[in-house]
This record gives structure tokens, sequence and C-alpha cells, in this order.
């Protein structure tokens, strides 16, 4: 099994949900979606265009996220990700998709979405993904995390490590942004 890399944008109370637009993700009436958008700057973008250059695998999805992902990215032509994004071999997540999935190199996982993610061996990079995330973290699948942490506390909504006990992670790198958000990476012991 190749190394599986989490970069998720968090809240500083944890909260995951909805960062990149106000109807992302309502679920159990969180009514925050979007806060992530005014903390975007050009230290942010280096350091996260830099980590996906150097990163030759696959991309891990949810539904939910590859559905909000293929909504957006393959629209978008003034960015250097929209590319990298078509290209990249993306495997998805999925109760209720049925292939074939709609946007280029996208593989549908079977039901047995652990045994899937560990047959596969290349490395992956998971964006966003929470319910995807809780199930990897639950079954100690996840090499790295690349966290955004917003300078924002929002109170309520879903977080990235409820009731996952992952025990001490090591911090290898970190910078922090121009508008207040650390970006930290994370090792498993």
């Amino acid at each position: 099994m190749g190394k599986i890399t989490a970069v998720e944008n968090i809240t500083l109370d944890g909260v995951m949900q909805a960062p990149g637009g106000a109807d992302e993700d309502t679920r159990d009436g969180f009514r925050y979606g979007g806060w992530a958008h005014r903390y975007h700057d050009s230290v942010q973008a280096r350091a996260v265009g830099a980590h996906m250059s150097t990163h030759h695998g696959g991309l891990l999805f949810g539904r939910r996220t590859y559905e909000d992902f293929y909504g957006f990215w393959p629209q978008q032509t003034d960015n250097p990700f929209t590319e990298v994004l078509n290209k990249a071999e993306k495997f998805v997540a999925s109760r209720t998709r049925t292939e074939p999935l709609p946007w280029q190199n996208s593989t549908l996982l079977g039901d047995d979405v652990v045994g899937a993610v560990s047959a596969l061996e290349q490395d992956l990079v998971v964006l966003g993904s929470g319910n995807l995330m809780q199930t990897l973290m639950r079954h100690d699948l996840v090499d790295e995390y690349l966290l955004l942490i917003h300078p924002i506390v929002v109170g309520g909504g879903r977080r990235l490590f409820d009731g996952v006990d992952l025990g001490d992670l090591r911090l290898v790198d970190s910078v922090s942004t121009t508008t207040g958000v650390v970006i930290a990476t994370y090792q498993r012991g």
C-alpha cells in the first residue's frame, strides 16, 4: 500500500465542514459554510501548490467531495490546479454512485473501501472527504496530515478528529500565512 496524505482545511476548533462555500454542506443545520475563503493568500497557494506538484500518485475522494470538486474544477481555466486535478487518477468511495463516473480518470471503489484502499499500491492524497477520513483514520491508514488551520472558531460542525484516537503525531513542517492560517504537516508516530 502507498502512503496516504490527508489535506484538510480546519478551523481552530477542528471543524472541517464546508470550508469552500455557504451551501457546500448544510447537514445538521450547519450555517457557517465558506469560512475558509477570506483566509486565502499567496503563501497558502504556494504551499499547497508545492505539495501538489511533488505528489505523483492518485487522489482519493468521498462521494460528496468528489461531486463538489467535479462541479467546480473542470470549468476553471485560470489556475495551476485544474490541469493537475483533471489528469490525476481519482478513486471515489461511494455507496450511491455507479460507474461510469463523469470526471476523467475516475474509478469507483467497491463496497469494501478499506480493502480497496489497502490494495492500491500508489501514494494517495485525500482532499476533504470527512466521512471517508473517519473510516481511514479508524483503520490506521493515514500516514500524513497536511492541515490548513484557519484562525476561526465556529463552535459546531463536523470535526476531523471526532471519535478517533490517533496517539502522538510528529510535526515535520509548518508555515504561517499572511492571514493567520497555519499550514502544519504531521506524520504518524
